[in-house]
């Protein structure tokens, strides 16, 4: 069963506040009026009553106290920065299981929590993004990938794993052998938009039949760094999305640009330490 965190955090500010708001205006002034009230009908008022008298009620103590730091939480995160933790290879070597990333929240516009619903333009996604989404066949999932596509493109992954986007290859440089693996897969330094970046290919994966697509209005073509390890754009097929729609992104699905990794935790973590040797900007 998902959470839907960001309910959640709403609701817990709504019922926060509304407890604060309800002591503000009710509650705190018939708890003064009785302590007016017995302070002028005793000569010498007893502190252990005036006190009980002046006590907040159990719930409204908590939500005065949660209220701030819930608002403060709500705010950074669906507006400013969220973070996330990687569970899949599929964006490796650019980012490992375990790492601890931040998403910008507004870089792609600000968007009402829960609804999702863009209220203020800032920027577009732009090719070489890395970026967090809602899968589309269910959008309780987040998923981070690269974008490839933008509206309009025309984008074509050859049989020999060469990608080229409106009929211009995407230049690639061989690097070497990937460490830790026995030679089974390479690293390229690839240049996509104004970002150049390393991919991973495995040397042992039989190709696949070439595939074209072209990226409608208001979509993003998304694909893993680990090209051949990752469930992407090329893939999803669901019955109940239109066909020039399959394995698109809609805009109304996008979380936010990833821009830093600030933490690592590798799997199994009970065999690790949380470490600090991969923090730093996402390329």
């Amino acid at each position: 069963m998902s959470i839907n965190f960001p309910l959640l955090l709403v609701l817990a500010v709504l019922v926060s506040g509304a407890l604060a708001l309800l002591d503000l205006v009710l509650l705190a002034p018939r708890r003064r009026a009785a302590i007016t009230a017995y302070e002028g009908s005793v000569d010498k008022p007893d502190q252990n009553v005036v006190e009980r008298l002046s006590k907040e009620p159990l719930l409204v103590e908590y939500g005065k106290s949660f209220f701030p730091v819930l608002a403060i939480v709500l705010v950074l995160r669906s507006f400013l920065v969220e973070p996330f933790q990687i569970p899949s290879g599929s964006m490796r070597p650019t980012l490992e299981v375990g790492d601890f990333i931040l998403v910008n929240k507004f870089a792609y516009g600000i968007r009402l929590p829960v609804l999702d619903t863009k209220v203020i333009e800032v920027g577009e996604p732009q090719r070489g993004d890395v970026m967090v989404f809602r899968y589309p066949s269910d959008p309780n999932i987040n998923y981070i990938k690269r974008v490839v596509g933008l509206p309009g493109d025309h984008i074509r992954y050859d049989s020999d794993k060469r990608l080229f986007v409106n009929g211009v290859p995407v230049a690639e440089q061989l690097l070497g052998k990937a460490p830790g693996i026995l030679g089974s897969a390479v690293l390229y330094k690839e240049q996509i938009g104004d970002v150049d970046h390393l991919i991973r290919k495995e040397t042992r994966r039989p190709a696949e039949p070439s595939h074209e697509w072209v990226v409608p209005e208001g979509h993003y073509f998304m694909m893993g760094d680990n090209r051949d390890n990752s469930n992407d754009s090329r893939y999803w097929n669901d019955p109940q999305i239109a066909g020039e729609m399959q394995g698109m992104v809609p805009d109304e699905n996008i979380v936010g640009k990833a821009f830093a990794v600030w933490m690592s935790w590798p799997e199994p973590k009970w065999q690790n330490l949380p470490n600090f040797t991969r923090v730093g900007l996402i390329r």
